[in-house]
């Protein structure tokens, strides 16, 4: 496809990258060239210099041949206008990134008058992912499918547990039949394992379950579930605020530490139920008098990477057992986080590229065939996705172990008119399952993407 991005900042760049990577013709623009080489001297794309909320600008960059564009400003009203003027000009789906909490209870209404394929507020949605986090203390990561009824969480296999040096197939016979491992990474490789994989001590294992089955496969597997009660934010910025609010609403005590004595003055007129704190959450003595050490989970959401990484690491040695999330952005940072014990590590650039990829995908695919879902597990190894199956799939009702799947690809979920399905060999899909795969390999499109041949 022919596609536009609007902005050349790290949200920009990172899905130049990845829609590059996926096939597409990208072209970024940005007012500020530096921005622009930034992009194209490392990604094999077009750059143009201008306004995206002009229509010359848009017109020299192909607005009247594109099929989509994506604008990702760090200014809402220009990322709508810009959509707007595309959408009337070019005929062309549009993307707008839209951050700010005033059009949070808008944004169907913008959607509709404005012609939006999709918007994305990304600190939302990081939220969100956090709230599901603090929900599942023990999980490594949490993502949802089939509207909420099946969960894919990863987890590392804890000392003394049943699942060292288990084979997969003996897995029925000590967990029961409600939890499909269908991810498992030891010493840094990550594999879908066959029935004959065996599972450690301190591997990292994605498995998918319906949310009611968590509580009870976790103490299975020798993680006790860990309530959340008290929480502290560190960091009162957009992230922070939505975070928030929504744990407020789960009847859990929040406690927010943020540097701006503006910014706290307005939390504590929008967020009159959580306790807020002037100061620098980096400050030991402040944490201390704060009584850090009695939070059950601490969100590390500053704006400085650096600062946030300190905080997580402090409490690591501090106190093992507390609940740590943390916010990276830079790219240059990612190998080494992922060697640093800072807990749960949440990137809104990711977050938006994840978004949009998906729905890049779905308009890639045939009527009644879409991803409906995409994740990405494992630092990024594995994808995690929620397929329809259309009309056009020649494979319905054949039963899975005589389907010709290509390597390194699981099916672990079968949503049938909404009851799930665990499959096994002898399962079968029929048209209009939602069904949910993992798999190593990148740019799964559709369905029909796992056969082979």
């Amino acid at each position: 496809m022919n596609i536009i991005i609007a902005g050349c900042g790290k949200v920009g760049r990172s899905l130049a990258d990845r829609l590059t990577a996926a096939g597409h013709e990208v072209t970024v623009m940005d007012k500020n060239y530096e921005a622009i080489t930034s992009v194209t001297s490392f990604i094999d794309v077009m750059g143009y210099q201008g306004d995206c909320t002009s229509i010359a600008t848009q017109m020299e960059a192909g607005i009247k041949k594109a099929d989509l564009l994506i604008a990702v400003t760090d200014d809402d009203e220009k990322n709508m206008l810009a959509c707007l003027i595309a959408r009337k000009t070019g005929k062309c789906h549009t993307i707008a990134r839209i951050r700010s909490p005033q059009y949070t209870d808008e944004i169907q209404y913008l959607k509709d008058e404005l012609g939006l394929s999709m918007s994305i507020n990304p600190e939302m949605v990081a939220a969100d992912e956090i709230v599901r986090l603090i929900q599942i203390p023990s999980a490594l990561e949490v993502d949802t499918f089939a509207k909420g009824k099946v969960s894919l969480i990863g987890i590392e296999i804890p000392e003394g547990s049943v699942l060292d040096n288990l084979k997969m197939k003996d897995l029925y016979g000590k967990v029961g039949a409600g939890a499909l491992i269908c991810v498992a990474e030891h010493n840094g490789e990550v594999v879908i394992p066959n029935g004959d994989y065996m599972l450690h001590t301190g591997d990292k294992i994605s498995a998918t379950l319906s949310m009611v089955e968590i509580s009870n496969f976790l103490n299975k597997i020798g993680i006790k579930a860990k309530k959340i009660k008290d929480v502290m934010i560190a960091g009162g910025g957009t992230i922070g605020y939505y975070l928030a609010k929504k744990l407020i609403g789960l009847k859990i005590r929040v406690k927010i530490i943020e540097k701006s004595l503006e910014r706290c003055e307005e939390l504590a007129e929008l967020l009159p139920k959580a306790m807020i704190i002037h100061g620098d959450a980096t400050d030991k003595t402040l944490l201390t008098q704060e009584s850090i050490d009695e939070m059950d989970a601490v969100c590390a959401l500053m704006h400085l990477d650096e600062a946030n990484i300190l905080l997580s690491l402090y409490l690591n040695k501090l106190d093992p057992s507390i609940k740590v999330i943390t916010k990276v952005h830079r790219n240059s940072y990612a190998d080494i986080v992922n060697e640093l014990p800072v807990g749960n590590k949440i990137s809104t650039k990711e977050i938006t590229s994840d978004y949009i990829a998906r729905y890049v995908r779905s308009m890639q695919n045939s009527i009644g065939s879409e991803v409906e879902a995409l994740y990405r597990i494992m630092d990024g190894k594995v994808e995690a996705l929620e397929l329809q199956v259309g009309e056009d799939f020649n494979f319905t009702g054949v039963e899975l172990k005589d389907i010709p799947i290509i390597d390194n690809t699981l099916i672990c979920s079968i949503n049938r008119h909404g009851k799930i399905i665990r499959p096994g060999g002898r399962d079968f899909l029929e048209r209009g399952d939602s069904v949910v795969i993992v798999t190593t390999n990148k740019n799964i499109n559709s369905i029909k993407d796992i056969v082979r041949g």
